[in-house]
Parts: structure tokens; sequence; C-alpha cells
């Protein structure tokens, strides 16, 4: 597990541009809280055993959101809770992480993820639909 643990950190690492790994882990374990509070079921579930077990588990146990979290309000939301963060780099941030998890995901279960998130999600995912185009 060691293995996939470093693979999956040093993709998001270098995706990132971050200097560490603990960065990458940083980056990964505040979206993944966030995404976890967003996603239920069958589809939370398939998409954690496809993560490392210690992100996997943050995925599983997150608070749940109250409302779900528009795809701006979830850029905030990521800033606010990584220090000196602003929305700008926690874009980048979530860029690292969701586009790693999409590529562990695969199509269909990144599909699957994307249908229970606000619209827009895609693009943070960095696998815009056809026809959304901002």
């Amino acid at each position: 597990m060691t293995l996939r643990w470093e693979a999956f950190l040093e993709a998001i690492r270098e995706r990132g541009e971050y200097d560490t790994p603990q960065e990458a882990e940083r980056a990964a374990r505040v979206v993944l809280a966030l995404l976890g509070a967003h996603l239920v079921g069958d589809v939370r579930a398939e998409l954690a055993a496809r993560l490392p077990e210690t992100l996997a588990l943050i995925l599983l146990n997150p608070l749940q959101a109250a409302e779900p979290l528009s795809p701006d309000r979830f850029v905030r939301a990521t800033a606010a809770w990584i220090e000196g963060a602003t929305e700008t780099t926690a874009l980048w941030d979530i860029g690292a992480v969701l586009s790693t998890v999409a590529d562990v995901a695969g199509d269909d279960l990144t599909e699957r993820v994307l249908l229970q998130l606000p619209p827009g999600y895609d693009l943070l995912f960095g696998r815009p639909q056809p026809g959304h185009r901002p």
C-alpha cells in the first residue's frame, strides 16, 4: 500500500508543481474532505476504494455538507482550509488533486461522481463536458 500512497501523492505533487510531498498531501486531504461531503452511496464508496487508504478514509468520513457547494464556493472553501491559500492557489490545488482522482477513477466513475455534483465541477476535475464552455 505504501507504493500506491507514494505514487498517488507523487502524481499530485507533479501536477501541482509542489516542492514537497507534504504540500501535495495537504492539498489532497483538504480537497478530498470537501469532496466527500458532497458524494453519497456507492459512488463515494467506489471512489474511496480506488484511493490510498488514508485518503479513502478522509473521503468516506467527512462532515456532511448542509447544501451542495457550487464550484466557486468549493474553491473558496478550499482556500479557507489551506493556510496561506488564495482562491487562485486553491483552484490550482483542486485541479492537481481532482485531475489525479479522475485518472485513478477512470471515465465511467468520474462521470458518476460528476452527476452528484452541481454543474461546473467537470472543469475542476479537468474533464470539461461538451457544450459547457464557460
